[in-house]
Parts: structure tokens; C-alpha cells; sequence
């Protein structure tokens, strides 16, 4: 269980005043040593029940310790008792951790004698417990272990294999570093006191990654090179419990954002999601007309977070976009959140002990078109859908037409001001890496930051704070391999992977000769 506690700080450090380490960073050597040792017991002459127990209390540690701050959305925002609220957390990293339990009980069953063997049967196991998560009842795959290593072996693998391939690879390692650790004899695992071949392996391992050039095939947008696009990211800072209240929060985000809006003088304005929490007809007239006119008979754009639809219809979770001579551009929410902006089937009941103002959305599209602005090719997703790079890839389909620049809106006042923030940036920086494009946040409280084609934050506005980012970004032309082949096949090459392996490791198993009885 602390090993499993530890691979959830290595996705986001939450400590201040940690020798080497700043508040927020990922920590891919921690995420290693905590698999190196969940290994090293499952390694021990156990029973795979046993094996099913490690697993499950590892990756019920994990989880609790990588997304707890759902407490607060619960309890604080909510309205659930804190002990409830404690229960759900529990509950749902418990439940989520059984995909892990499964894969730590086939490793025990099935992993074969030599060290290579037993570290390719772990990590497709592992993967396949990841994907899971990913694909399973909605799919909540917040700190997977392939984002501990965005500051590490991301930069040189992110744009050929992603954030899936990632996880694989630093699954393989820890357990053949496990592995070289320990001896078969007569029939047990016992710890060798030489581990220098462990040592070295991993050295030619992190040393061949690092050599690994970029699977960037992306070059700056189009010949002669576009100026850089000016824009202007807004962060309200608008407290939660207000945010939908009329007389407070709404009140405090017409202060904000109308000015705001009409003041700013880049060439690209945007706001967080549901900047406006409540439908473009229920906002002033006179208010609403202004800023449309502003952006329709201008020489600026606006790409908006606001609710769209009716009661006829439906509503969705949405990005506005307003461009001088075309009619609106509109991004529906594609991946919604359950609980938040869908209700699970048999949940209701759930749902009516929160006070939470939201309720079932319609879902967007995957693969909408981008917004096309000053010859750039804008391609929004809101909140958590850039956790899910095979949803995104859904837009690299045709080259020519590409996203040159990336745009996350959200609104993680959510979660206070936890180390969710740090976790969420990072997960950001892992899609500029995967697809070799810059990418814009705006955010209600944080982080409200500029991410380019690298990975790296190149502006940010200072968390929990209201204010305006002006910058300048660069769109990005040009496919990485990840883009080409995620864009076409999705998840599928991973679960085949993971599928084959196991399915290579079974069939050696049933042709092992039987233990004699002792």
C-alpha cells in the first residue's frame, strides 16, 4: 500500500521543500520503484489469490492517493457527509483496482522463468489493467503510470508510442529490474546479492530511450511561416459554490468576462469552460449582443465556454466560437462525466443526494471540425477529454486538415487547490508531446498556461488568481508516427499487444510439465 501511495505522488509531487523536487512534478523514478516493488512480492512463491490481494491493495492505495481530491467535489460542493463522500472515494478506486487484482493474479500464474519473459508477461498485463480504466463504465483513466514520465522518457517516446506505450515500457523495466534481482532455485525466488546486471540493464534502457530521436514529423505551419497567433487567455477564478449562484457567482462571472472580452486586444480570446453557466438567451440582451458584435464585425475572434441547447433538445456542455464573417462555430463536449454531466444507469438515486447544478448533457461528436482562424486549425476539447489521446487522434485522420494547435477549456475549481491542478497540466503536456502541438489552456482557477509542440509551459498565469494570459503561440504543421496510427486503429494495437502476450505466456503455461508432488 505504500508503494502504491508512492506511484501516485510520482504523478504530481503535492510536498514543498522536497530536496530536487518542485511542487508538481512528475517523478518517474518514484513510479519505477514503487512497480519495482509491487514485483519483487509478486515474485515470492505465492498462491494467485495472494497475488490478486497485492494487486488489489497496491492499486487501491494508488488510485485513493491520486484522485482523493474528488472528496472535496463531493463533500465540499456537493453537499454529501463526509463520511459518504470518503466511502465513494473508497469505493470507486476499490472497484477500479479489481482490474489490477486480475492482472498482479495471471502474473503469478503465469509468468514464465526467465526474467525477459516474466517482465513482458507484467507489463501487458499492467497495460491491459490501464486500458481497462481507460475503456470500461465511461472510463476514468486519471494517473495512468505513463505520466509520471513526462519530464523523462516522454520526450523522446510520447510522439511515437504515447502515454499507453509509456506506461508498457516503464512496466517492462521495473520488472526486469525486479526479475535480475532475484534467482529461481529449487523452485523458489531468493534475492541475489549481486543485482549488477539489474543495474546496468536499466542504465542501457534509460540510455537507449534518451537517444531515441523525436517521431516528430512536424514542421512550423506552412511555407513562408504564418506569423504567431496572439491570443488572450481569460481565468475567472469564479469560487465553485458560487459559480452557478445568480447573485454571486454569475453575477461576479458577467463582471469578469464581458469587460474582459471586449477589451482585449489579441487576435484570439479565450475563455474558460462554462465561463457563462447559463444559456446565451438567459444573459442580457443588450450583454450578449455587445460581445457578438464585437468578434462578427471586428478583426478578432472568441472561442467561448458556454452551455448551448434547449429544454426540446437537450443542452450541452460547449465552446462558442465567434469569427468575423462566418456564422457561430460550435464544440460539444464529447466525453462527458459521469455523475457531473451524465447520470450513470441506476445512479439516480446518487445524484439526489449531491447538490451539485448540473445534470445529463447531451454528448458531442468525436472527430468534430476545428475552429479555423488566421490559417490556423483550432481543435477544443473541454475539461478532462484530453486525458484520452486516442479521442483527439480522432482529428488527425486527414493531414491536410489536421489541428495545428490544441485548446483545453476547463473548470477544476472542482477540486480546490489540490495537486489536481498539477496532474491535469501534466496530462496536458503529454498531448502536446503525443501529437508535436502546441496547445492553449484557459481555466476557471488553474493552470491557465500556454504548452508548446515540446511539452513545455512557455506562459502561465498564477493559480487561483483573476486575470488575463496574453501570449504568443505558433501552430504546428506536420504528423507524429502516434498521430498517423492512433488516428486509425485507436487502442487496438495496445490491446493486441497485451492480448498476444498473455495469450503466448497461457499456452507455455499449459505445456509446462507438472510440479511433482513433494
Amino acid at each position: 500500500m505504500i508503494a502504491g501511495y508512492a506511484h501516485a505522488l510520482s504523478m504530481a509531487w503535492p510536498f514543498e521543500g522536497f530536496p530536487g523536487l518542485n511542487t508538481g512534478q512528475a517523478w518517474g523514478g518514484l513510479q519505477l520503484a514503487s512497480l519495482v516493488l509491487l514485483v519483487f512480492h509478486l515474485q515470492r512463491h505465492i498462491q494467485p489469490g495472494q497475488g490478486a490481494l497485492l494487486g488489489w491493495s497496491f492499486a487501491t492505495s494508488m488510485l485513493c492517493g491520486t484522485f482523493w481530491w474528488l472528496f472535496i467535489s463531493m463533500h465540499l460542493y456537493g453537499g454529501l457527509a463526509a463520511p459518504l463522500a470518503l466511502m465513494a472515494v473508497l469505493g470507486l478506486a476499490a472497484v477500479l483496482a479489481l482490474y489490477y487484482a486480475a492482472a498482479a493474479a495471471l502474473y503469478v500464474w503465469l509468468a514464465p522463468n526467465s526474467s525477459v519473459g516474466r517482465a513482458c508477461v507484467f507489463a501487458s498485463l499492467w497495460l491491459l489493467g490501464e486500458l481497462a480504466r481507460v475503456k470500461l463504465f465511461t472510463g476514468f483513466p486519471w494517473g495512468e503510470g505513463g505520466y509520471a514520465h513526462i519530464d523523462g522518457w516522454a520526450g523522446s517516446l510520447a510522439g511515437w508510442v504515447g502515454v499507453h506505450g509509456l506506461t508498457w515500457l516503464a512496466a517492462w523495466t521495473a520488472a526486469l529490474f525486479s526479475a535480475l534481482c532475484v534467482d529461481v532455485r529449487l523452485g523458489r525466488y531468493a534475492l541475489n546479492p549481486n543485482p549488477v546486471m539489474a543495474g546496468v540493464a536499466l542504465l542501457l534502457i534509460s540510455f537507449g530511450v534518451s537517444t531515441l530521436p523525436p517521431a516528430v514529423w512536424a514542421t512550423p505551419s506552412e511555407k513562408p511561416a504564418r506569423p504567431p497567433l496572439s491570443v488572450t487567455l481569460l481565468q475567472g477564478n469564479i469560487p465553485q459554490d458560487l459559480k452557478f449562484q445568480p447573485g454571486t457567482g454569475v453575477l461576479d462571472a458577467l463582471r469578469f468576462y464581458g469587460p474582459q472580452l471586449k477589451q482585449a486586444q489579441t487576435s484570439l480570446v479565450v475563455s474558460p469552460e462554462t465561463a457563462f453557466p447559463m444559456l446565451p438567451e438567459q444573459l442580457p440582451r443588450d450583454y450578449w449582443q455587445a460581445i457578438k458584435s464585437r468578434f462578427t464585425n471586428g478583426e478578432q475572434a472568441a472561442l467561448i465556454g458556454i452551455p448551448l441547447g434547449s429544454s426540446r433538445d437537450g443542452y450541452s456542455n460547449s465552446l462558442l466560437g465567434l469569427k468575423p464573417g462566418a456564422s457561430d462555430y460550435r464544440y460539444d463536449k464529447h466525453h462527458l462525466v459521469p455523475f457531473g454531466e451524465f447520470v450513470p444507469p441506476f445512479f439516480q438515486w446518487f445524484i439526489q443526494m449531491l447538490a451539485i447544478p448540473l445534470g445529463d448533457f447531451n454528448r458531442g461528436t468525436l472527430g468534430q471540425s476545428p475552429f479555423e482562424w488566421r490559417g490556423e486549425r483550432l481543435a477544443p476539447n473541454i475539461c478532462y477529454e484530453d486525458l484520452f489521446g486516442e479521442e483527439l487522434g480522432a482529428n488527425f485522420k486527414d493531414a491536410a486538415n489536421a489541428p495545428t494547435i490544441l485548446v483545453n477549456v476547463s473548470n477544476i475549481a472542482w477540486f480546490g487547490n489540490t495537486v489536481a491542478i498539477d496532474q491535469h497540466l501534466n496530462i496536458a503536456r503529454m498531448r502536446s508531446l503525443e501529437f508535436a502541438r502546441p496547445m492553449l489552456r484557459a481555466t476557471n482557477t488553474g493552470a491557465t498556461v500556454v504548452i508548446d509542440a515540446q511539452g513545455r509551459v512557455t506562459h502561465a498565469l498564477e493559480r487561483h488568481t483573476r486575470g488575463a494570459l496574453v501570449a504568443e503561440v505558433q501552430g504546428v504543421d506536420g504528423m507524429t508516427l502516434y498521430a498517423r496510427w492512433v488516428s486509425r486503429f485507436g487502442l487496438a494495437p495496445w490491446w493486441i499487444l497485451g492480448g498476444v502476450v498473455v495469450g503466448l505466456a497461457l499456452l507455455a503455461h499449459m505445456r509446462r510439465p507438472a510440479q511433482p508432488l513433494a
